[in-house]
């Protein structure tokens, strides 16, 4: 082990903590957050928890061609949710889905409802997300799933020209991907309506009332019409949450999804610190560590995210940003620079916590503690994917 190693027990070492000194202060942003919770070590997966399928995709009654865009793709087994819910879904049931990102959720109304479309093309699904970027997300995989087969699609997220929206939603697309605010505008202005959909699907519910959308979604669902087809996908199903899906769904069938990615696949710890240009300086530190290769850097506010970026691009490092402030064009800029390692590190708030998915991230930093533990949950979660081990970090 090397000098300064960013990951493991060496953090330990490195910032002299023996687990006996008394927890500082926490922030207002974090006062649940214990500082144990951010320490955790990966773990390699045992044989006793490996899920076992029932289907494989080519067991599913769906279209040929959707089985052959499948396993291009090459995927032959599904997920633990793909594997429940599909069936309740080519059925025509209402399901309620309780699991995190990175399981698999997408492909698990996607398919099924892409089936459905290419069966019947008068069917229309309606899919609600809470943040561009995993609406852009979820429409790459559409696409994906469709390139040659007929479907058409339409993205109505903010930042984006809503008269391009307004005439793509004439041509009467098959799937409407957008988020609440967008779709609130595109029907007040009365470029949308919701009468005609078949499906909705109403996907990271929580994130979206944690984002302050609960009036938009439950104008939406007013709007909906009363015979349809309902999915509703959460991490928790308490609360609000709870409640707003027994006034969305019909006698859903619930699947619940246990989380462990993060816990598995991630070394967790912590740094301690004792003020920004501490911050700053440890940042810098892992950032040129010889084993870093992408850094995702998580901040509480916008304005923090271009002064971190500001002063990382001083000392020469690569650096882009995203926030909700920026541009959509500017925002989908900096993912694809990130992607491309164009760039190789990412400032970001917590829009991109869900929905983010890119390879190689070695590294996530939180460099200001998250509101909440789940945040923590989704936050690392852009690390550790793909069978790959992940590093995250928490300033404290």
């Amino acid at each position: 082990m090397y000098k300064n190693s960013y990951r493991g027990d060496q953090f330990a070492r490195n910032n002299r903590f023996s687990g006996s000194r008394p927890p500082r202060r926490q922030s207002a942003y974090s006062q649940n957050i214990a500082d144990s919770q951010f320490i955790s070590h990966a773990k390699e997966v045992v044989e006793s928890e490996v899920y076992v399928a029932i289907n494989r995709f080519e067991d599913f009654p769906i279209a040929e061609e959707l089985k052959a865009r499948i396993s291009q793709r090459g995927y032959v087994t599904p997920t633990p949710i793909q594997d429940k819910t599909i069936p309740f879904v080519l059925e025509g049931r209402d399901v309620v889905g309780i699991a995190q990102t990175g399981t698999g959720k997408t492909g698990a109304f996607l398919i099924p409802l892409i089936h459905k479309t290419l069966i019947d093309r008068r069917h229309t699904t309606l899919i609600i997300t809470p943040t561009r970027e995993l609406a852009m997300q979820i429409r790459d995989e559409l696409f994906s799933l469709t390139t040659g087969l007929g479907t058409y699609s339409t993205l109505c997220i903010g930042g984006s020209s809503m008269r391009i929206q307004d005439l793509q939603l004439r041509k009467r697309p098959h799937f409407v991907i957008g988020t609440p605010g967008r779709l609130k505008d595109l029907i007040n202005r009365r470029m949308l309506s919701l009468v005609a959909f078949n499906t909705v699907v109403l996907d990271e519910v929580d994130r979206m009332l944690d984002m302050g959308f609960i009036n938009e979604i439950r104008e939406l669902i007013a709007d909906l019409p009363t015979t349809r087809q309902s999915l509703f996908f959460s991490a928790t199903l308490s609360g609000k949450v709870g409640e707003l899906a027994r006034g969305f769904l019909t006698n859903p069938e619930r699947i619940t999804i246990s989380a462990q990615a993060p816990a598995h696949s991630v070394d967790q710890n912590i740094i301690r610190v004792s003020g920004i240009s501490s911050k700053i300086a440890e940042l810098a530190k892992i950032i040129a560590h010889e084993e870093t290769t992408k850094t995702l850097v998580f901040v509480n506010t916008k304005r923090i995210v271009e002064n971190v970026a500001t002063q990382l691009a001083q000392m020469g490092h690569s650096v882009v940003t995203l926030h909700g402030d920026k541009p959509q064009n500017r925002r989908n800029v900096a993912i694809r620079a990130f992607k491309d390692n164009q760039a190789d590190v990412l400032v970001a708030t917590d829009v991109a916590s869900r929905g983010l998915d890119i390879e190689n991230i070695s590294h996530v930093v939180n460099f200001d503690k998250p509101l909440t533990y789940e945040d923590y949950i989704h936050r690392i979660g852009r690390t550790g994917r793909a069978g790959k081990k992940g590093i995250a970090l928490t300033f404290v």
